[in-house]
């Protein structure tokens, strides 16, 4: 299974959650952030990955111009999950989060859901990650496997 996971990151916070998962599948996996992402890349993949962190309920410009991108008739990938870092407040639950966001936009445009969307907190704005959220990354990436095979 050829795995692409495509991040865009403010802080750092979602580049260490992208870096994890990647780190914890097995088969062939590439790790890139949104701006290093040619549309051929998608051609190849049986699963994408997309990451951003949450900004006013939603992800990041970059990753938004990279769902208009990615419409499943176009690539041979069709499965695909999302992810997000978030902080803990109400007010951010009142406006939704990037990772529903963005499963979203690409289940619209024909993709698969294969796992549910996923947050990895942060401590407050600029982070750094609450304590575990590496490992509940990395566990995560090895629960996708899993539903793959």
């Amino acid at each position: 299974m050829k795995t692409l996971i495509v991040y865009d990151s403010v802080y750092g916070n979602t580049e260490k959650i992208a870096k994890a998962i990647g780190d914890a599948i097995t088969d062939e996996v590439k790790v890139l952030r949104a701006s290093e992402v040619n549309s051929s890349e998608f051609k190849t993949v049986d699963l994408l990955i997309v990451g951003s962190p949450t900004h006013g309920g939603k992800p990041t410009r970059a990753i938004q111009d990279l769902l208009n991108k990615v419409h499943v008739s176009d690539f041979k990938g069709a499965n695909m999950t999302a992810f997000d870092t978030r902080f803990s407040m109400k007010l951010v639950g009142i406006f939704g989060y990037a990772a529903e966001k963005i499963a979203g936009s690409l289940k619209r445009n024909g993709w698969t859901i294969v796992v549910s969307p996923e947050g990895f907190f942060v401590k407050g704005k600029k982070g750094p990650l609450e304590k575990g959220e590496l490992e509940r990354a990395a566990a995560w990436a090895k629960e996708i496997v899993e539903r793959e095979k």
